[in-house]
């Protein structure tokens, strides 16, 4: 399956050659000269990583910046033509993966994207397996002392999430954002039910469960593989 890429810059012939370039090398792209538009877009689609100019028209690249990684997991690499240090730090602390300083070669670009990929994969491993249950995230498969646990697509996703970031407590809000999308409603109560209905299927006693934690007040935590 190819790796989709949004670039957002508003250089229209940059925008051009990143995308010719990526997808001779057999990336899928989308293309976005305004961040409005592709902030929009990203509500109903899914990509892999974002190409992200600074210098927008409509709306700063910082704050597209602060908006995704607030929102989503999606790496970004930064490609601007500000030089100024400072800049390139403030991107890089709020959460950008790297920074390149235009002008730049078409190899240095994919190198940046290949070690991106490599890092995030590295974040992202392909199973969790803690006691009997073992989730195949290729393959969407989970099981539990060697059963089959059918879920919904939904239970699936929280607990593939919650797998994921084992050891971490993630919040309700941030849990309800990753699985309904940033204008979800600020309503525990449909998570509450799915978790209750994911317990249920993974636990042997919910009230003492093995595998995900309620942290009150706060979010939930799944264990994390010794």
């Amino acid at each position: 399956m190819k790796a989709k890429i949004m670039i957002i810059e508003d250089e229209i012939n940059i925008c051009n050659f990143v995308s010719t370039t990526l997808q001779a090398h057999h990336y899928e792209t989308c293309k976005f000269l305004k961040g409005k538009k592709a902030l929009d877009y990203l509500q109903s689609n899914a990509v892999d990583l974002i190409l992200l100019d600074l210098g927008l028209p409509d709306i700063d690249g910082i704050d597209i910046l602060k908006y995704v990684k607030g929102h989503t997991t999606i790496p970004i690499i930064i490609i601007s033509a500000r030089t100024d240090e400072k800049q390139k730090v403030e991107a890089l602390d709020l959460g950008a993966d790297d920074y390149i300083t235009k002008p730049f070669g078409t190899e240095e670009l994919l190198a940046r994207i290949r070690t991106t990929f490599r890092h995030f994969d590295h974040l992202n491993p392909s199973h969790y397996h803690y006691k009997e249950l073992l989730i195949d995230f290729d393959k969407r498969r989970i099981t539990l002392a060697d059963k089959d646990i059918h879920l919904t697509q939904i239970e699936y996703k929280l607990v593939s999430l919650l797998a994921k970031n084992a050891g971490k407590v993630l919040t309700y809000d941030f849990i309800i954002k990753q699985i309904w999308g940033p204008y979800a409603p600020d309503d525990n109560q449909i998570l509450r039910v799915n978790m209750a209905n994911i317990r249920r299927k993974l636990e042997t006693n919910p009230a003492d469960p093995q595998y995900i934690f309620t942290e009150v007040g706060v979010g939930y935590r799944m264990a994390e593989p010794q």
